[in-house]
């Protein structure tokens, strides 16, 4: 709850509502407030290396899952142990599961590779998904984001 309200002792926390004298701007990259917000998603130093790292571990629990709903094999007993494999067939060759892949299509499109593309082989159908981690404030800009960088793809 102290997340939400930006009420974890951050610098921009104790300069503004403790009222004390210090510079507010976050430690590492010295450019923006050290808010909540700026440390889970918007900090240019962090999104060099710590986002992408949530980001693939937030998928892999997911490719985990979605393992484990459509009967593809699993080869670990825990999601954080899990290895992603850039294409895992099911029994039977149902479904195809594609980590990272770009998708096939039939002209060039500057952006066909979602994380993953779950294949249902016997509908015919594909559905694509494409993670993202953000703060509160920018969940409705990167859905219509991903919405929009995917349009090229709908039939």
């Amino acid at each position: 709850m102290a997340a939400q309200d930006q009420a974890l002792q951050t610098i921009y926390y104790a300069t503004k509502v403790l009222s004390t004298e210090t510079v507010s701007k976050y430690r590492h990259c010295q450019q923006f407030y050290e808010t909540i917000d700026h440390i889970i998603s918007a900090c240019p130093i962090l999104a060099k290396e710590q986002y992408t790292k949530l980001h693939d571990s937030m998928c892999a629990q997911l490719h985990f899952n979605i393992c484990k709903e459509t009967g593809l094999q699993l080869d670990k007993k825990h999601w954080y142990e899990h290895v992603l494999q850039s294409v895992e067939t099911s029994k039977g060759d149902k479904v195809t599961l594609l980590w990272n892949q770009q998708g096939q299509t039939d002209r060039t499109i500057p952006n066909n590779k979602p994380d993953i593309i779950i294949r249902d082989n016997e509908a015919g159908t594909c559905m694509l998904i494409d993670a993202a981690i953000s703060g509160d404030r920018n969940v409705i800009k990167k859905e219509a984001e991903k919405i929009l960088k995917y349009k090229d793809l709908t039939i």
